[in-house]
């Protein structure tokens, strides 16, 4: 992958972090209560999620590693590859079902996993981004 690609993607990564540090409420009920701050984070954690895989996909289609057939697997094969720990993979995977939730409104959203996600989680994708910066 286009190292300029990859670093505009991960600057794009850094910016939807720290829009999700800047809208979360203090607490998961003043986020249900706040549409705005719902769109905020939903948003962000959806495209930070995408931003990743679409990494993870430049990086596979650059190695020999087998093609993923899902966003989930991707991070499973850069674990094989070891770019990434398998622990960190399992809870991006986790994120990419979040985002299929969010994106594709299969579930109403639940404002407590949403202000979960928009707090300490967010290390798993500063983790990431170090990794694949490596």
């Amino acid at each position: 992958m286009d190292r300029e690609v990859t670093q505009r993607k991960l600057e794009a990564l850094r910016h939807c972090l720290a829009r999700l540090r800047a809208r979360r409420p203090a607490t998961a009920a003043v986020l249900a209560m706040d549409e705005d701050a719902q769109d905020v984070l939903v948003l962000n954690l959806s495209r930070a999620v995408q931003l990743c895989v679409d990494i993870a996909a430049h990086r596979l289609a650059e190695s020999s590693l087998p093609v993923p057939a899902t966003m989930g697997e991707a991070f499973a094969s850069l674990a094989i590859g070891g770019t990434i720990d398998a622990e960190l993979a399992s809870r991006l995977r986790r994120a990419v079902g979040f985002r299929n939730i969010a994106v594709h409104n299969y579930e109403s959203i639940d404002w407590d996993i949403v202000f979960t996600l928009a707090g300490e989680p967010l290390a798993d994708f500063e983790a990431f981004a170090a990794a694949v910066s490596a």
